[in-house]
């Protein structure tokens, strides 16, 4: 039968293969832990039964799918806006000059190459700031750059600790206002300032840090802890949403997942 040809596969096959696979992850990356990551799986096994009824010449079956999967292409840009924001804006946003920012979208193919962000410090110091009600904003960069709002700040290059967090944010420090930026274990800039978030359905307590939070999770996929300056509380923001949690160690826990 015709259809099993694609047995025979040579260099070419195997590196469209290959390349397929990168594609592919990195979209989950980019859907993971949101709502559309149910959309994407639900496309991916319509495409398949699509190429499967196509390949048995199952005409009605096989145009059904077809015609499916050719006017979904417009629904998939509306459905998926957020996401297509996220993947446009990396590349935008990536500088391929250097070796080091090229090597760093292909990370997963390495063994852990960078330090692992010291979650417990950045909790505690977000505990302590709490008790002072000290206001804060810590974006931890994740697969997207975030050189696009980092030059909008002061760089820096200070490893995570809590009296580091805390001094940063002090009231009287020149280097509070402003969000901070954390990659692997350095902050690597101070001062930030991040695009607001628009969306309407924001509670109005909530103001400028956290639309800016929201924000800069609606752009990437960052994640962000904010201290608020009035009432002390901590909110954890990804994907443009507030994040719910129990307790401080149930917060810890739930940031190193996300960053694992």
């Amino acid at each position: 039968m015709d259809f099993i040809g694609f047995l025979n596969f040579g260099l070419l096959d195997f590196i469209e293969i290959i390349l397929v696979a990168v594609l592919l992850y990195y979209i989950y990356k980019l859907v993971r832990g949101t709502a559309a990551i149910n959309i994407f799986i639900g496309i991916v096994i319509i495409f398949i039964i699509w190429k499967v009824t196509e390949a048995l010449d199952m005409k009605v079956l096989s145009n059904i799918f077809g015609g499916f999967i050719n006017v979904g292409i417009i629904a998939l840009f509306i459905v998926f806006q957020q996401e297509i924001r996220k993947f446009l804006l990396m590349i935008g946003s990536t500088n391929f000059a250097t070796k080091r920012s090229f090597i760093k979208h292909f990370k997963f193919l390495k063994q852990e190459a960078n330090t692992e962000t010291d979650v417990q410090a950045i909790v505690s110091a977000c505990e302590k700031m709490s008790a002072t009600k000290t206001g804060a904003i810590i974006v931890i960069e994740r697969n997207n750059s975030l050189d696009f709002v980092k030059n909008s700040g002061d760089t820096m290059g200070m490893d995570i600790n809590v009296p580091t967090l805390e001094s940063i944010f002090f009231k009287n420090s020149p280097l509070h206002d402003g969000a901070i930026i954390v990659e692997g274990n350095r902050v690597t800039a101070t001062r930030v300032i991040l695009p607001v978030s628009k969306e309407p359905t924001i509670p109005q307590r909530f103001g400028l840090r956290h639309r800016a939070a929201v924000g800069i999770t609606e752009k990437t996929d960052a994640l962000v802890l904010v201290v608020s300056e009035e009432t002390g509380q901590i909110s954890y923001i990804r994907d443009g949403e507030f994040i719910l949690y129990e307790d401080l160690a149930m917060l810890q826990e739930m940031l190193q997942n996300d960053l694992s």
